[in-house]
């Protein structure tokens, strides 16, 4: 397994990570995720383990609590060997204090969050989504009350827009508050978005993307065809509109050049597909979601081995998308990479 510091910390994580959503399957959306826990739950962590797969993500929001309650059982007796990256933020009830990034949610947050998972620190803790309603240096104070506890050691946000991590940035410097280290981001061949604005931030500043649903929402599994109805038993029945939108012509696109890439190498299209992802820039970890053993495997299979250039530059070719204002002047003008030198 290969491990790369998380952004501009010393804090080294796995390439590849393993995400709980998948755990509890409680609620009108994760229940369509999976149902993982008690001895299932064991396996999938022993499996990662043995590969080198040290952080596991979670989330408050999932399943109400409960997959922070079940991945917490399944690691008792070896919290020393794993990290835990976990979120809070979203709302977790109808009260006026259970939701968002307050001093009041975060100490609170925090602690109910050390209670489900069974342990007396979070190695990394995210900010779910920004909160317009709370001052960013409330937030950035309450964050620093937790590290400085123990309770918390390194810090970061999901699902922020640049200029919402940006100020989050510059209060933590002007305070000498800690600075996020962490974005958890939407990513992959399907939704590239992530690297107009919040890639070259990423760089500048310092902040690894722990990348989230690299498999595009289920859509970069194999499953989905041009001209074919989607497969008994995907989740996407369910749980598309829940997700984020994609143009089903490019996703088509893109899979062809997937199938091609498949014949060329022998590897699975989820593979292929997670493989280019980690070697993006600012990529610091790709977070797994699998429900099953069978999934797991063969998603751990997308290390060890490299695409060539002219397989990634058939990737790249088949999932760009044209940028948005502002960044497609430049782009388009001669002598533009003087001034901004693209990234990728």
């Amino acid at each position: 397994m290969d491990y790369r510091r998380l952004g501009r910390s010393g804090l080294q994580v796995p390439v590849l990570s393993f995400g709980t959503g998948t755990f509890a399957g409680k609620g009108p959306l994760f229940e369509h995720w999976g149902q993982t826990r008690g001895d299932e739950a064991d396996r999938l962590i022993d499996i990662c383990l043995e590969a080198g797969v040290t952080l596991f993500d979670s989330a408050d929001v999932y399943s109400d609590g409960d997959a922070e309650t079940a991945f917490g059982a399944a690691i008792r007796g070896r919290r020393n060997r794993l990290m835990i990256s976990t979120k809070l933020g979203l709302p977790m009830g109808e009260g006026p204090n259970e939701a968002g990034t307050s001093r009041h949610r975060i100490l609170a947050g925090t602690d109910d969050a050390l209670r489900r998972l069974g342990t007396d620190h979070i190695d990394i803790l995210q900010l779910h989504a920004f909160d317009a309603g709370t001052p960013v240096e409330e937030t950035l104070q309450a964050l620093d009350m937790v590290v400085r506890s123990g309770k918390v050691r390194y810090v970061g946000v999901s699902n922020y827009s640049g200029w919402q991590l940006m100020k989050g940035l510059a209060v933590a410097d002007r305070y000498g508050y800690p600075r996020f280290v962490a974005n958890q981001v939407y990513y992959s061949l399907v939704g590239r978005d992530y690297e107009w604005e919040l890639m070259p931030l990423g760089a500048e500043e310092g902040v690894g993307a722990l990348v989230w649903s690299p498999l595009g929402w289920g859509r970069l599994t194999g499953a989905v065809r041009r001209g074919r109805p989607l497969p008994d038993g995907s989740r996407l029945h369910d749980t598309a509109d829940l997700g984020p939108p994609v143009d089903e012509e490019r996703l088509y696109s893109i899979v062809d050049v997937l199938d091609q890439i498949s014949a060329e190498t022998g590897r699975s299209i989820p593979q292929i597909a997670i493989n280019w992802l980690t070697t993006r820039p600012t990529v610091s970890s790709v977070i797994l979601g699998a429900r099953n053993e069978r999934q797991l495997r063969d998603n751990l299979g997308a290390i060890g081995w490299a695409l060539s250039e002219d397989q990634k530059a058939r990737l790249d070719a088949a999932s760009v998308t044209p940028a948005p204002y502002p960044y497609f002047p430049y782009r388009r003008q001669a002598g533009a990479a003087r001034l901004n030198p693209p990234m990728v």
